[in-house]
């Protein structure tokens, strides 16, 4: 089962935290309060690194996807990226909360009870609904600073390469057991 949890993290880690940031330095963890933890493994501290590297190529390439299909004019481009920076620091908060969930789910694959999957499909639905907010709230910026077609374009995209992503996290995790416990 370990071994499954670390193929699952790197590729969803790959695929969900796409535009997810490193904590910024002295961040506090949203754990921090609760009880101490036993340190990282070194196999925990190796999955972190990869992460991190995953997330820095797959990073580079989505961008140059997006810039060759918006094919943005100096000035556009000018406008347009740094409203994009921080559309990627934010949309990167919820990456790690996709990453999140499914370590929570593969912890509890094995002894899933109905209380565990119905907290793990609420989270689901949550981050599936900031997600949503977060595209409406950019999807506004992006349209007053350069306009309604270019803005829906730049969502196309996203959604294009969010659906190629989650299909990629599906198609990796086992589906839930048919028991009731």
């Amino acid at each position: 089962m370990k071994h499954l949890i670390c193929v699952l993290v790197l590729g969803v880690a790959g695929a969900a935290g796409v535009t997810a940031q490193p904590p910024a330095k002295g961040a506090k963890k949203a754990t921090a309060s609760k009880a101490p933890t036993t340190p990282p493994s070194n196999e925990d501290l190796n999955i972190q690194a990869y992460v991190q590297l995953l997330r820095t190529d797959l990073k580079k390439a989505k961008s140059q996807v997006v810039s060759d299909v918006m094919q943005f004019d100096a000035g556009q481009a000018a406008t347009f990226w740094p409203i994009y920076k921080d559309f990627e620091t934010d949309y990167g908060r919820v990456g790690d909360q996709i990453i999140d969930l499914v370590k929570q789910y593969v912890q509890n694959y094995d002894t899933m009870t109905n209380e565990v999957a119905d907290q793990l499909a609420i989270k689901l639905l949550d981050i599936e609904q900031q997600r949503n907010e977060l595209k409406r709230t950019y999807y506004a910026r992006f349209k007053s600073a350069l306009g309604p077609i270019t803005a829906v374009r730049l969502l196309q995209v996203e959604n294009q390469i969010e659906k190629l992503l989650d299909l990629q996290i599906a198609s990796q995790l086992p589906v839930v057991g048919t028991s009731e416990k």
